[in-house]
């Protein structure tokens, strides 16, 4: 029946909610003043059948505290929001709404924690198949709920204060560029000043990362990451994500603005192409009406960019028709600004925008850092920090990320695919190998047929057409990387340290319809628990590039 009332929401069909909620508390209520009858509760205590009765109990209490004190809340707040008045707007959004929801569901959040933890701490050992199996399932359901609430019981908290509740606030938005490939994205391009006050949305001072310049003296970096990074993470604006570590990335970065600017911002918000596409299904095309028109015209460029052109356009066509780098940023500057002015302006539905930036941040393409450490320590539980460290990361976590080392636009040709493959233990330790798997699509004739700018020419030694790219993986925490080889081959490798995971770097090139496989092996992974993956998001669809995880065959002695 959850599932059935949460198509009843989506659908804002109230009056079937509503029938379907108070439904579903009749059945769990029924089911825990059964539970908590007298000669259940006796039975309960009986030697063999009692943990089987106990557990049925416990279930039937979680689904009632469930029901009324997670569903019942969230209900009622999801009924009284407005939701296109939620969004920032050129007008303001209504941030009071979100403040006065905040603690229904910090308590919704409360009472599905409570219940899963409930459940986690029943012994399944003791129990027939017929109750261990259902109570595991209900448990990891409610997990996952639980973890959602949180979120969003997070979100609901420190979200009015961001979006300017209290006075302004002024984000550095970098949009990185997916054609030169960078740990977190690609090259921050295009710059601008994202300023939220009390909900209104507007776009202020535009500029580039070129035009950033070169920080003298070098801002200063982690040792550990200087070593991997070297210190032109602090030198260069089209740099500072060298590092996969998007706080370590976005504080550099906040920096050389303020530097550069004089002017302070209060965060960074990092954003790709590819979420402006799914910005654009929502709000519609926009057209490009600036000073960069004339050169756009000229070009043969679209004036008028969609959900469906404008990857393309950007990552690519761009390079081929507009061979002066200035009027290149100028035409990405304008894009970003009519795409935020179609969002202030209020176009697009809002379930539908928030669904395309949810799903930005899930492929890792949309990064938050605030300046405030309150809020911060708030963002560094979600992946929507971009961090390689902490609450964030899970357990088994490897990191796969892509630096170009062609010095040009390249990437937008590489098709990659990544998997883990898990070994057969040793020594009583996990073994996983990374495997990934890189295609150079670029035309055979790509040394002539392409751009200098975009082949680079062979200006940073790399020969036109082919492209050298830094493949940086990072292990688990404690782990060893033990090996690398190139399809097969073993290949020397360099091995690094970085918040205690183990890193391993390999530098490959790939000329025109070449194929690659590079796999690094890690040993003694403490952790045992189900590994997970996060690349570098590039061009491709993450789901295009992340397969599923391969088991090894191990015989019965291993």
């Amino acid at each position: 029946m959850v599932s059935q009332l949460k198509q009843e929401i989506e659908a804002s069909d109230q009056g079937a909610v509503t029938s379907t909620l108070a439904e579903l508390r009749n059945h769990t209520t029924t089911a825990r003043d059964s539970a908590e009858d007298p000669l259940w509760t006796l039975a309960s205590n009986l030697p063999w059948l009692g943990p089987n009765l106990s557990a049925v109990s416990e279930v039937a209490r979680s689904a009632d505290d469930v029901a009324n004190l997670g569903l019942s809340p969230l209900v009622n707040v999801y009924q009284s929001l407005n939701w296109d008045s939620l969004l920032p707007s050129s007008s303001g959004s209504n941030l009071g709404a979100i403040a006065a929801v905040a603690p229904s569901v910090a308590s919704s959040s409360y009472a599905v924690h409570s219940s899963w933890e409930r459940l986690d701490g029943i012994d399944q050992t003791r129990l027939l198949p017929q109750v261990a199996l259902p109570l595991k399932a209900a448990t990891q359901e409610l997990k996952e709920a639980a973890g959602a609430l949180d979120s969003a019981a997070d979100a609901a908290r420190i979200a009015p204060t961001m979006l300017g509740s209290d006075g302004p606030k002024n984000y550095l938005l970098v949009v990185q560029n997916n054609a030169e490939a960078r740990a977190s994205g690609g090259i921050p391009g295009a710059l601008a000043v994202l300023t939220f006050d009390h909900g209104k949305l507007s776009l202020g001072a535009q500029s580039s990362a070129v035009d950033v310049g070169v920080m003298s003296p070098t801002l200063p970096v982690e040792e550990q990451q200087q070593l991997i990074y070297s210190a032109r993470l602090g030198k260069y604006m089209q740099d500072v994500n060298l590092t996969p570590d998007f706080p370590t990335a976005a504080s550099t970065a906040q920096a050389m603005w303020e530097r550069k600017t004089g002017r302070r911002v209060d965060g960074v918000v990092s954003i790709d192409p590819v979420v402006l596409s799914y910005v654009l299904q929502t709000t519609g095309p926009v057209t490009i009406n600036g000073p960069e028109l004339a050169a756009v015209k000229a070009a043969g460029l679209p004036t008028e960019l969609t959900g469906g052109n404008v990857v393309p356009t950007l990552l690519s066509d761009v390079y081929a028709k507009i061979r002066q780098p200035k009027l290149q940023d100028a035409y990405f500057a304008g894009v970003a600004k009519e795409v935020f002015a179609a969002l202030s302006s209020g176009k697009g539905e809002a379930k539908g925008l928030i669904a395309g930036i949810t799903r930005g941040t899930e492929e890792g393409r949309v990064l938050v850092w605030s300046a405030d450490a309150s809020e911060q320590s708030v963002i560094t539980k979600y992946a929507l920090s971009g961090s390689i460290s902490g609450p964030s990361v899970s357990p088994a976590q490897f990191g796969v990320y892509f630096n170009d080392g062609t010095g040009a636009k390249m990437d937008y040709y590489i098709k990659r695919t990544v998997q883990l493959v898990k070994e057969c233990p040793a020594d009583g330790y996990e073994q996983t190998t990374v495997r990934v798997t890189s295609t150079n699509t670029a035309p055979a004739d790509a040394a002539t047929s392409l751009p200098a700018y975009v082949t680079g020419a062979g200006i940073f030694g790399v020969a036109a057409g082919t492209v050298q790219t830094n493949i940086v993986v990072y292990g688990p925490a404690q782990a060893n990387v033990e090996s690398a080889t190139i399809d097969g081959q073993k290949t020397p490798f360099a091995p690094y340290i970085h918040a205690n995971r183990p890193v391993g770097v390999v530098a490959q090139q790939l000329a025109p319809g070449e194929s690659k496989t590079v796999d690094f092996t890690f040993g003694k992974i403490v952790q045992h628990t189900e590994p997970n993956l996060v690349v570098t998001p590039t061009v491709q669809h993450v789901k295009d590039v992340i397969l599923p995880t391969e088991n090894a065959s191990c015989d019965q002695g291993q």
